[in-house]
């Protein structure tokens, strides 16, 4: 309760001279409670315009009696010191149910919670005696009666705090959102004033979300469905929450939810017809989902509804897979891409809502990753309604065992937000906490967490057996009646229904869920993913659907990107390295002038957002660049302050944002994967600090990126950058382990490149834009190579040249003498190409695949068909032999070359580990390396890995 709220001991005895003199001061910089004190029943104590000495204390005693100026003691008429005392008293009872009333909350509908008897909620804590219960005092610090007996504020504050509504927020640094929830919270003891109709639409929603799951379990016994079962007031909560945010102005709900419920979720929320549903429990069109697809619990979809109020609102809910929190930062990053696209800068219009499970939120890291994203500028998505479903129970394992917390959820008190637990079986608790969390959204922009304690009634899912290990809860479970019974009887005992009006809805319920089932195996439509929306002319399938597109600029619009990407604003100044970079950059315009991989990436994005194509691009420290390469903004060494001279090439462009990132990978891939989701004309690029840290992210990788248009028909464009190249930096700063993107390369899913020029990463990244074909890039970048002085390209290859799959010999004067073809793909061409210097090796032709996936067959023969004299070919690797390209290119290899010449295989002996933390031993193996490249086909000398 601000100042009020410190306790008056002799530890802190100063504490009311000090509250009195800031009144005196200015009666505006002490909480409202004490305002109102000092000016009504404690006036005295400031009515000689100072404060009074400092008080003493005994022992059990606020106050004793305070000495004035003149040495006198005060009458009573002066001041009330009994009064003064029972008041900070009364102060820190109510602040104690604010703090901890959550405590004494009856949360647990089975009443397994044990409620422990915390002393600071009970008023003989603070002194009072049973003479004290019905005397009158001053409430004024409470949003409610101004004046009330001691049982009636105790009574008043339970109800309020302790109730079945458990508030925490007291945590909250911000005076003006504690305010406004304690505010929301006791204006009517945080009770719901709900009219008639909505207490029956809380009924039916209710009667909707069970019979739903009541008509599955007899229609497909047996079959799983992870049901809502136990937690049906999930339904109504989202149908308010969803309410209240169209009063409020939000347009467009954006939902991530893991398996249990999502079916229940689609039909009574998203408006799925339940004739869709059943068709997928019959599972009868099998031949078409053979290697495709995923199972119905996982699936997507998307509607457009009107709510009770008239307000439209475009509602998703997104695919996910079992890996139950990892939806959490793809759907912020979906919210965040709406959002730019309606250019909604105040986030307002568009509303992110991630449904959780208890043992999830307090268990996965991901989490923790999405929650701290929610303040940051280049992730805030303007404040996101988190709602677990605490089943108190994580499959088998218990809260004692998942966490090291009282609550599932206060991992959310990084974050300063209101957490607010709530009884799922009291529906109109849920509904409170649901209008309260959609208006606080939209008024402070910041997260809200709800906590609705339920149960699970049939176990992790419906042939489960649960009692095996959880006897005593399930026993109870059984036992136990459904929600939608206990409402009904307090409607009922209300008079706010009949029992023929109950049996009307729950009659109307049941023919609905018949005829659509009737529907379903009478051959029903059945919705069908496609691509439309934003997604419109675009395409994804194999790449002969891809259309090569020019990606060269023509000379105009070379010097105008090249001019605008390096442009420095008067007074301006950046650091003199910087200064000298520029002007090098700026010689680019020069045909002879080399330029490097930088310069060839921000060429790029200039002429992308010129053309009107936004750019988004993330990653731990990609403005500068890991590597010091990239220099996208510019500081000034006088005041510190940043410029993106990409922004403002014309005042007609479209977006270039760039973000470092929080040191996070699986949280921001998720986030620019979900961005890419709903940005198709867009690049959206993340790049990690070392190839390798996108371990972190692997599940992003796997259960999204590779496989989202497979199993769920959505396509994205994303961009990753991974560093990678062994230059002797040990084992976690060399591979970006590419066998493992190789790996899961099937179908034409995305693209894998391994480019050793900057032109080429200019056109693999123009091309990823302006072809219509979607599919994800996966780059390994290098290191080295971006001031390496033969990795460079020039203007004409900017202005007349295309992105190439496959580049062959272009070094040897004449290839009429060529016997060998060596093929590689990144740095270690260079190596190589310096190393048949050395050897004067006129015979050894180098070809680079710039591309390994979608493999270019057609393009490797045109390479080979340069050189029809070849006795030998050799694939040359710098991973060890058990990564890198060999195990995805073994058998290619063996079709393409099925009829010669031999194939020779050179890597790095096979590792646990991917290289050597020794630079010597490095060079050491890099020679070996080069030298068995070049060995004689006919040496036998030289024969160890390859």
């Amino acid at each position: 309760m601000g100042e009020s709220s410190v306790m008056m001991t002799g530890e802190n005895a100063a504490f009311l001279e000090a509250l009195v003199a800031r009144y005196l001061e200015d009666p505006a910089s002490v909480d409202a409670s004490w305002r109102a004190y000092f000016e009504g029943e404690g006036r005295d104590l400031v009515a000689d315009g100072a404060p009074p000495a400092t008080p003493s204390f005994e022992p059990r005693s606020v106050f004793a009696p305070v000495v004035s100026k003149n040495g006198a003691h005060p009458t009573q008429s002066a001041v009330d010191f009994a009064v003064l005392r029972s008041q900070g008293r009364i102060a820190q009872l109510i602040n104690a149910y604010r703090v901890r009333g959550h405590l004494h909350a009856r949360l647990d509908p089975l009443g397994f919670k044990p409620i422990r008897r915390h002393f600071e909620l009970e008023p003989d804590f603070w002194g009072f005696t049973d003479e004290d219960w019905d005397r009158p005092f001053s409430t004024a610090a409470l949003f409610g009666p101004q004046q009330m007996t001691l049982k009636d504020l105790h009574a008043w504050l339970r109800e309020t705090y302790a109730r079945t509504i458990g508030c925490e927020f007291m945590h909250i640094h911000d005076i003006r959102i504690k305010a406004w929830l304690q505010e929301r919270f006791e204006r009517r003891k945080n009770h719901c004033d709900l009219d008639h109709n909505s207490q029956i639409y809380l009924y039916e929603q209710l009667c909707r979300a069970e019979g739903f799951e009541d008509f599955l379990g007899k229609k497909f016994r047996g079959a799983k469905r992870f049901g809502l079962d136990g937690a049906e007031s999930l339904i109504p909560m989202l149908s308010m929450i969803l309410e209240e945010s169209g009063r409020q102005g939000v347009t467009e709900a954006v939902i991530g939810m893991a398996h249990r419920g999502r079916l229940n979720v689609l039909t009574n929320i998203m408006g799925k017809r339940q004739r869709s549903i059943f068709t997928e429990f019959d599972d009868r069109a099998p031949e078409k989902m053979i290697g495709r697809g995923d199972v119905k619990y996982h699936k997507g979809f998307s509607s457009d509804v009107l709510t009770r109020f008239g307000d439209a609102m475009h509602l998703s809910l997104s695919f996910n897979p079992s890996h139950l929190e990892c939806i959490d930062p793809v759907i912020e990053g979906r919210v965040r891409a709406k959002q730019d696209r309606l250019d909604d800068a105040a986030r307002k219009l568009v509303l992110p809502i991630l449904i959780h499970g208890d043992a999830a939120f307090a268990g996965q890291g991901v989490v923790a990753e999405t929650l701290n994203m929610s303040g940051l500028e280049g992730y805030t998505t303007g404040g996101t309604i988190h709602v677990v479903i605490n089943n108190q129970i994580g499959f088998t394992t218990e809260p004692k065992d998942s966490r090291s917390s009282p609550y599932c959820t206060d991992i959310a008190k990084i974050i300063q937000v209101p957490i607010i637990h709530v009884n799922g079986e009291d529906p109109e608790a849920v509904a409170h906490v649901a209008r309260i969390a959609a208006e606080f959204r939209q008024t402070f922009q910041r997260d809200i967490v709800i906590d609705m304690y339920c149960f699970r009634r049939f176990g992790h899912n419906e042939s489960d057996e649960p009692a095996f290990t959880q006897p005593l809860m399930y026993e109870a479970i059984s036992k136990h009646p459904k929600v939608h019974e206990i409402y009904r009887e307090v409607l009922l005992k209300r008079g706010v229904i009949s029992k023929d009006e109950v049996q009307e809805i729950e009659k109307r319920l049941l023919v609905m869920l018949e005829s659509e089932f009737d529907e379903s195996r009478n051959g029903g439509p059945v919705e069908e993913d496609t691509l439309g929306g934003v997604w419109k002319g675009y395409t994804g399938g194999p790449e002969k659907n891809a259309h090569d597109v020019p990606t060269n600029l023509d000379d105009a619009v070379y010097d105008r990107v090249l001019e605008g990407i390096n442009a420095v604003p008067e007074g301006f100044t950046p650091h003199p390295k910087i200064v000298r970079l520029l002007e090098k950059r700026r010689d680019a315009k020069n045909p002879d002038e080399a330029i490097d991989w930088g310069l060839g990436e921000m060429l790029a994005y200039g002429s992308l957002v010129l053309e009107g194509h936004p750019v988004r691009f993330t990653g731990q420290d990609v403005i500068r660049g890991t590597f010091s390469h990239r220099h996208a903004g510019l500081f000034d060494v006088n005041n510190g302050a940043e410029y993106l001279p990409i922004q403002h090439m014309d005042p007609e462009q479209a977006t270039f944002e760039i973000h470092n990132s929080l040191l996070s990978e699986a949280g921001v891939v998720g986030f620019e994967y979900g961005y890419s989701l709903d940005r198709p004309e867009g690049l959206v690029l993340w790049e990690a600090q070392f190839g390798d840290f996108a371990n972190n992210a692997q599940v992003m990788f796997d259960q999204f990126i590779s496989a989202s248009e497979d199993k769920w028909v959505r396509l994205s464009g994303i961009t990753l950058l991974l560093p990678h190249g062994f230059e002797g930096q040990g084992p976690e700063h060399s591979s970006a382990r590419l066998e493992r993107y190789l790996q899961l390369c099937a179908e034409d899913n995305w693209q894998v490149v391994n480019l050793t020029t900057p032109a080429q990463i200019f056109h693999a990244l123009r091309r990823q834009v302006l072809r219509k074909w979607r599919k994800p890039l996966v780059v390994m970048t290098p290191k080295s190579l971006l001031r390496h002085k033969r990795a460079v390209s020039y203007r004409r290859h900017f202005v007349s040249g295309a992105f190439r799959r496959v580049i062959g010999e272009l070094e040897l004067a004449t290839t009429e003498s060529v016997k060998r073809a060596i093929l590689c793909t990144g740095k270690v061409y260079y190596d190589l190409l310096e190393r048949r210097e050395a050897l004067d090796d006129v015979t050894t032709a180098l070809i680079r695949l710039e591309q390994l996936y979608p493999f270019p067959e057609a393009e490797l023969r045109a390479a080979l068909a340069e050189l029809p004299e070849l006795d030998e070919i050799a694939w040359c690797q710098e991973e060890p032999e058990n990564m890198g390209a060999r195990n995805y290119l073994h058998p290619i290899f063996a079709r393409v070359f099925a009829e010669g010449p031999p194939l020779r295989w050179v890597a790095r002996e096979e590792s646990a580990s991917p290289a050597t933390g020794s630079p010597k031993a490095h060079r050491m193996e890099q020679e070996d390396l080069l030298d068995r490249a070049f060995r004689a086909t006919n040496d036998p000398s030289k024969t160890k890995g390859a």
